[in-house]
């Protein structure tokens, strides 16, 4: 597990690789998937930090781990794989994303490309996850590693958004100066959404913050990158465009 994103997390990062817990860290990792399924693949595994180098991070959204069924995780929290029908947190984010600004995000696909594109980092608490079980690699390092990440952004002189969904989310904002803005409030999941999720309005109130503080504002509609979202009618995957 190479510690190599190809913008300028690599020497913000680069102190990381040199401290026991890493090296223990990449043991682990290398381990489980030598012996196990795990997800996102491989190659996906810093997919957050590869589409947003930090110096273009406007928005960050911090979730738990990737999910844990085939074709979902794809590196980006909250996102699935291209075509893959959207998963019920995500259902959820759409459903407040549509109360919040008004949009019509029915066949919207799930990639969430449009938003890191953006600069809207999706980072996971933890970065991987054993097929099938939830939190499986909670307790490995990826929590002290995602939380150096958070900390250097919490640093950062020009302003940023914190949208922190879920306990374990949480739990980064002690690394979060009180410059920034922090949008706090249970996770999208069926089983917390109507605890505060819904009706919380993280959409609209980051856009005000940043337009507030002269910084572009996202387009929260613009879910995919690509040319047209991706499509699922539950019957298999249907190619892009």
């Amino acid at each position: 597990m190479d510690l190599k994103i190809g913008n300028d997390w690599d020497e913000l990062l680069s102190a990381e690789t040199d401290k026991p817990y890493f090296a223990q860290l990449r043991e682990f990792v290398e381990n489980e998937y030598a012996n196990y399924i795990v997800y996102p693949p491989r190659s996906l595994i810093f997919a957050a930090l590869k589409y947003v180098p930090y110096s273009e991070v406007r928005v960050v959204i911090v979730g738990q781990d990737p999910y844990i069924n085939p074709g979902q995780a794809n590196g980006l929290a909250f996102a699935v794989g291209s075509g893959v029908k959207l998963p019920p947190s995500l259902v959820n984010i759409y459903k407040e994303l549509s109360s919040d600004l008004g949009a019509d995000m029915s066949g919207a696909g799930g990639d969430l490309t449009g938003w890191a594109k953006q600069g809207v980092l999706l980072l996971n608490a933890t970065l991987t996850v054993r097929a099938g079980q939830s939190d499986a690699h909670s307790g490995c390092g990826w929590q002290t590693f995602t939380d150096s990440i958070i900390s250097l952004l919490g640093r950062r002189e020009k302003p940023l958004v914190f949208i922190l969904w879920g306990a374990k989310a949480q739990k980064k904002r002690t690394f979060i100066a009180p410059r920034h803005c922090v949008i706090a409030s249970a996770h999208p999941s069926p089983l917390s959404a109507y605890n505060g999720f819904f009706g919380s309005r993280p959409f609209s109130r980051a856009n005000a913050f940043l337009e507030k503080n002269g910084i572009p504002p996202v387009d929260w509609t613009e879910v995919s990158a690509y040319d047209r979202p991706a499509y699922y009618d539950g019957g298999g995957t249907i190619e892009r465009g």
